[in-house]
């Protein structure tokens, strides 16, 4: 039954994920021909190319079916029937929604908010997606792929350097005014995605060097209600043993931690560092 339960939260994960992502696509991509990157950016380029040179536009949500189902079979064959099936449900299930939902005049051009709306839409949907642990196929799919058979270059390279050129593709078609904006749009889902894989939980780690590490640690105890842990550690320089204090705050606690270490200790030292994400005691839902 579990069993069951997780696909269908998945397949709704899925199914959400890419109605929010058309929308971006039908409500704002297409009709101000705002090329993001990804194959359905590509396929806005050749519905252009297509209506310039034969007079008749080629369906977005046509190509980017058609497009993808090379790069699906490809994929049968590394990385397996199980991924490829979820991944071509998400791809034809955005295809689908590509090809029922209007495209919308949004009659005013205001391509800031228009970037900023898009990336939004584009973001929530694709970390909907990405949370299932499946993709919608596209340039992700393709730069897993290569990786494949290029393992030196990391996925996140390849991935960018096909969506630039795709990018740069729809400036030469379209111009670097609106390829401009599309770049913000991209900017902007990157971080709606992170944010949305991250669960909102990305935290810091701080390190504080201080020989008041007692009271400081104690103080984090007492006023903040956080743990903390010392780390025994050793100065290369002076070749003296400095403990060090490890702590994991939310963000929005990180003012008052750096505030308490500072009336103990203005000359301690400080490392702050962001934290993907941070599961466990002291860190539920309601902690960030």
């Amino acid at each position: 039954m579990k069993r069951y339960n997780k696909l269908l939260k998945e397949l709704c994960c899925l199914a959400a994920g890419t109605v929010l992502m058309a929308a971006a696509v039908n409500w704002i991509y297409e009709p101000l021909d705002m090329v993001t990157g990804g194959i359905s950016g590509l396929s806005i380029i050749i519905k252009r190319l297509a209506y310039n040179m034969a007079g008749r536009a080629v369906p977005v949500w046509l190509s980017n079916f058609v497009i993808n189902i090379p790069i699906f079979i490809w994929g049968i064959f590394i990385k397996g029937k199980e991924f490829i099936a979820k991944t071509l449900f998400a791809n034809t299930f955005f295809s689908f929604s590509m090809s029922v939902m209007p495209v919308l005049d949004p009659g005013r051009h205001d391509y800031l908010l228009a970037a900023v709306v898009g990336g939004v839409l584009t973001g929530f949907g694709l970390g909907l997606v990405f949370t299932t642990g499946y993709s919608t196929g596209g340039t992700d799919l393709l730069s897993s792929l290569i990786c494949k058979y290029f393992p030196y270059y990391s996925v996140s390279v390849v991935l960018f350097i096909i969506d630039s050129l795709v990018i740069l593709a729809g400036a030469l078609v379209f111009g670097i005014y609106i390829s401009f904006y599309a770049v913000i749009a991209v900017f902007v889902s990157s971080r709606v995605m992170d944010f949305i894989l991250s669960g909102g939980k990305a935290c810091k780690q701080v390190l504080i060097i201080s020989p008041e590490y007692e009271k400081i640690s104690n103080s984090i105890f007492s006023m903040m209600d956080r743990g903390a842990t010392l780390i025994e550690a050793k100065g290369m320089y002076s070749h003296k043993s400095r403990p060090v204090i490890l702590c994991v705050v939310a963000r929005k606690e990180i003012a008052k931690l750096t505030g308490l270490v500072k009336d103990i200790d203005r000359n301690a030292f400080v490392v702050i560092s962001e934290i993907r994400e941070v599961f466990g005691e002291g860190f539920g839902q309601n902690s960030q």
